[in-house]
């Protein structure tokens, strides 16, 4: 069983690394996108949500305190979610699609790295992994 967690948390994380990779290559882009959705300090929080991805990804995907990187990804998720993807405000009905898409997605993956958290943060021995969970005991 523990090769079918380490094959989940690979497949889990390909999707923050994308993401990571552009905020940090391609930041005054996305800065600017950040900037018309209202972000505060948009090219900061660019890089910020970046880094705050790609080290909860490799977290995850290493398993070094997966618990904790699961959690970091949740913060980047859930703000995301609300900020960048307020379908609710959009009146073009293919662009309010296509936000709402999204604003799920983020949803639903913030529920799965919660999820994971759990279960990081809760399963003694995970198997395939560099480190045992940081927050163990802590929400028993």
């Amino acid at each position: 069983m523990e090769w079918v967690v380490l094959v989940g948390r690979v497949l889990f994380v390909l999707l923050f690394f994308g993401s990571g990779l552009g905020h940090l290559t391609q930041t005054q882009a996305m800065a600017g996108y950040a900037g018309s959705k209202g972000v505060p300090a948009p090219r900061a929080s660019v890089l910020g949500s970046g880094v705050l991805i790609v080290v909860g990804g490799l977290m995850v995907l290493l398993g070094i305190w997966a618990d904790l990187g699961a959690l970091l990804l949740v913060v980047f998720l859930l703000p995301t979610a609300f900020l960048m993807h307020n379908f609710w405000s959009v009146t073009d009905p293919q662009g309010r699609q296509m936000e709402q898409t999204q604003f799920l997605k983020d949803l639903s993956l913030a529920g799965a790295a919660l999820a994971l958290f759990a279960f990081f943060a809760t399963t003694p021995d995970l198997g395939l992994t560099i480190t045992g969970p940081l927050l163990d005991g802590w929400f028993e």
